[in-house]
This record gives C-alpha cells, sequence and structure tokens, in this order.
C-alpha cells in the first residue's frame, strides 16, 4: 500500500503540480520579453526654494515698494494672465516671468539700476489684489516651477511674451531689428477665442491725412504696395508714395499688432488687425490652448522659445 500510495503522489504531482509550474515558468518568461513603450515626457528640473531675492517694484504713484521674488511673481502671473487658464500655462508664464526679473535684476533691466515696473509696455503688469481659489492656482503656478528660468548659451534670455499673435508669432528681428535665435516666427494654433483675435478700427480721411500728413487726390489711391514677415505681419508700405514700417504705422495709428491689412471703404479707411501685442515669444492665449491640449509647461515653453534650456537658475 505504501509502495501503491508512493506511486499515486508522483503521478499527481506529475499531471497537476508540475504542468502549473511550467506555465507559470512560460508566463513569467513572455512577461520579461514585452518591451515598455518609451515615455517622451519633456525632462523637468527638480524644485527648488525659490532663491529670497529682494525685488523693486515701481508703483504707478511713483513710489517704490520692495518684495521677495516668490510674491513679486505671484503678482506678476496673476496681473499678465488669466487665473481661468490652464495650470501649465500658468506654470509657462511663471517661468518667463522669472526669467524677465532675473535679467533685469542681473543686468540693470530697462530702468538701468535692476528694479521693475508695473507697466506691462514696459516691464510687466503685477495684480496684487487676486483672492480665494484664483490665488491659490497662481501661488501653486509659482510655487512648482521655483527657480526655473529659460537659458541660452547660459545666459538668461530675453523673455518677450504677448497676449494674442493672430495665428503666428514673428521673428524678433523683424520687430525690434535685434536678431535672438530663440525669438523665431513660429505657428501657434488655437487662439480663435481670444479677446483680440481680430480687430477692425476706421479712419476717416481727415485722421488719416493727419496721422500722415501731404495726403491729396483720390484716397484709393493712398494705399500702395506692402511686403511682409516671416510671421505674416507688415514689414513695410507704401502710403501717399512713402513708405513706411510695419511697427512705424501701428504706433502711429495706435492698432493692436503689425498683421493687418487697410482697405478705403468710401469716406473711411479700413484697418483690420490680427492678433494683440509686437508678436514675439511666448504668445499667452496660445500657451492656454496648448495646455487645453495636454502640452507640459517645458513643452509649452521649448515651442515658442526655440533652442533654449529649461534649467534652476544659480546666481554666479
Amino acid at each position: 500500500m505504501k509502495g501503491l500510495w508512493k506511486e499515486i503522489c508522483v503521478a499527481a504531482f506529475m499531471g497537476l503540480i508540475l504542468p502549473a509550474l511550467m506555465l507559470n515558468t512560460i508566463v513569467a518568461l513572455d512577461q520579461k520579453e514585452q518591451v515598455p513603450e518609451e515615455s517622451f515626457e519633456t525632462s523637468q528640473p527638480e524644485m527648488v526654494t525659490e532663491t529670497k531675492l529682494t525685488m523693486r517694484l515701481r508703483m504707478p504713484d511713483g513710489t517704490t515698494q520692495e518684495m521677495d521674488m516668490d510674491t513679486y511673481l505671484i503678482g506678476v502671473v496673476a496681473g499678465e494672465m488669466p487665473a481661468s487658464f490652464a495650470p501649465e500655462a500658468l506654470k509657462a508664464q511663471a517661468v518667463v516671468a522669472r526669467t524677465f526679473t532675473l535679467r533685469a535684476f542681473t543686468t540693470g533691466g530697462k530702468h538701468g539700476d535692476g528694479s521693475v515696473c508695473t507697466d506691462s509696455t514696459c516691464c510687466q503688469a503685477y495684480c496684487g489684489d487676486l483672492q480665494g481659489e484664483s490665488l491659490q492656482k497662481v501661488t501653486t503656478a509659482v510655487q512648482q516651477t521655483s527657480g526655473q528660468v529659460l537659458l541660452y548659451e547660459g545666459n538668461l534670455i530675453e523673455a518677450t511674451y504677448f497676449s494674442c499673435s493672430g495665428g503666428s508669432t514673428e521673428d524678433a528681428v523683424a520687430v525690434w531689428g535685434t536678431d535672438y535665435p530663440y525669438l523665431r516666427a513660429t505657428v501657434s494654433p488655437g487662439e480663435e477665442h481670444a479677446t483680440h483675435y481680430t480687430d477692425t478700427v476706421y479712419f476717416t480721411k481727415e485722421e488719416f491725412t493727419k496721422a500722415f500728413g501731404g495726403l491729396s487726390g483720390d484716397a484709393k489711391h493712398w494705399i500702395g504696395y506692402a511686403t511682409y514677415t516671416a510671421g505674416g505681419g507688415v514689414h513695410s508700405i507704401v502710403i501717399g508714395g512713402k513708405e513706411y514700417k510695419g511697427t512705424q504705422i501701428r504706433t502711429m495709428l495706435g492698432l493692436r499688432s503689425t498683421a493687418f491689412t487697410m482697405t478705403v471703404e468710401g469716406e473711411r479707411i479700413k484697418v483690420t488687425t490680427k492678433g494683440y501685442g509686437h508678436r514675439v515669444g511666448m504668445r499667452q492665449y496660445g500657451a492656454d490652448a496648448m495646455a487645453m491640449n495636454g502640452s507640459t509647461y517645458p513643452e509649452i515653453l521649448a515651442h515658442y522659445y526655440q533652442g533654449t534650456e529649461l534649467t534652476v537658475w544659480t546666481e554666479n
């Protein structure tokens, strides 16, 4: 009986246990041979505690306030970008604002002493009144990008940005005459919902003549040949026989951008613009559109500032 029982046990092991062990081995081998899909996430610098620099902020009433970098950047992001924008867009704005501020701090900036003002056409807008959920959202964007800046060949970049491009940004050289390799014209879709995607203004013949002077005859012959930039803005245009730069026209007529068309309609001149701002660097509505489509803030920044490095700033 013992011999018979031994044979039964051996048979059970061979018939039931051993196949199960072999199956587990085969499954394990199959799993080992499966190569996981590569992750193509854009790398992000490690978070660090924000350097407690003391910023000097020139207020509209002429006074100067001192505040730490965190406090200032929260106010800038709140003033420059709607808190309703996607979190990744707000993070991109925080990095760009920090880069702009540190460049001013280390080089003297537009005021020559490292200070910044609240005029968005000169430095950066500032809003210290944000509250509640909006304040928390902006604060999180600043904290989660703490210390991060954009460099090009080891130097802080000229971190320009604006509201809406009308479909494409501009080369810096076409707008300011200075070539920055990282500020190139780039397609910027998804901004059709922007407040100033297109705008139309009308000028009377008298207003047009006052602006340009020396205009006479039929208004249909006033507006001549135009050339365009890589970003679709007006590079130059002939008005009344004289050639003007698109940037000049924008200033003279107070237009929202250099991406404009002019037509004569009866007794008025119709000017239609696309976009709002100088159209160089990061387009804020474009950043939000990219974020809504799943782009991370490093991907947004890489799109608008080509060839730059996202890193943690350290004072040399």
